[in-house]
């Protein structure tokens, strides 16, 4: 299957690094036309120049700056037909009991991984809505469909509350010829959290990680990449709804 985007108007979220750098790699690399959001204004900016793709810092908490953006990149691409929401994570933290766990520590995974899924797709509807199709794909995690083994209880909330989003937005959008659905990565060498976590486990936990998965490999982001590019296709333009595990058979 030869899937191209040629034409197509792409912003992707959480793109300073790891698996957003990657899906924004692969889309460009399919011939569509493709801009790039992060919080993260220095790792934008690097990943901006290495691509050679426009950039707009924002953090996607901010619901009247997600609407600013999506209407600046929908002014210079002159039309916005996918949006993938890649940001997210953790958010530097890690694994707490629940009696340590205080209010800004809950309320910004959430912002990162929900709100701001939430703000985009508000924001982009419109505009897909005016075009008749639209495709949203969101990186949820398998977090969102079992304990997470960050151990972090407000990630695996928040990656459970995207999941739910999904399938809510599916329902309503689809009507309208835009399908939503998520990606639900493995474990990931990604970005310097993960490599924390990994390195955390030791080398007995990093195996029997290894060994819990079928292909007895940890994935990449370029096969989240790969999957990401499906599912904004016209090839899957029957497919809404769903949240497609990428993790080696993991799940």
């Amino acid at each position: 299957m030869n899937i191209r985007l040629d034409g197509r108007v792409a912003l992707v979220s959480g793109a300073a690094q790891g698996i957003g750098r990657a899906i924004a790699h692969t889309l460009r690399d399919a011939g569509a036309k493709v801009f790039l959001t992060d919080i993260d204004e220095a790792g934008l900016k690097a990943t901006g120049t290495a691509l050679d793709l426009p950039a707009y810092p924002v953090d996607l908490a901010d619901r009247d700056a997600v609407h600013v953006m999506v209407e600046d990149v929908a002014a210079a691409g002159g039309s916005l037909d996918i949006v993938v929401h890649a940001a997210g994570g953790t958010r530097g933290q890690a694994g707490r009991p629940i009696d340590q766990i205080d209010q800004p520590a809950w309320h910004g995974i959430f912002e990162a991984n929900v709100d701001g899924a939430f703000w985009l797709a508000q924001a982009a509807t419109p505009l897909m809505r005016g075009r008749g199709k639209g495709r949203i794909v969101a990186i949820a995690s398998g977090a969102g469909l079992r304990p997470s083994l960050t151990g972090i209880q407000a990630y695996a909330a928040a990656k459970h509350a995207l999941v739910g989003l999904v399938r809510q937005l599916s329902w309503e959008l689809g009507p309208q010829g835009i399908t939503v659905n998520a990606v639900a990565p493995g474990f990931l060498r990604s970005n310097p959290t993960a490599e924390r976590q990994w390195e955390a486990m030791g080398r007995d936990g990093q195996e029997r990680l290894v060994q819990s998965i079928h292909t007895r490999r940890l994935g990449s982001p370029e096969d989240i990449a790969a999957a990401t590019l499906f599912l904004a296709s016209d090839q899957a333009s029957w497919i809404s709804g769903q949240v497609l595990s990428v993790d080696g058979g993991r799940s």
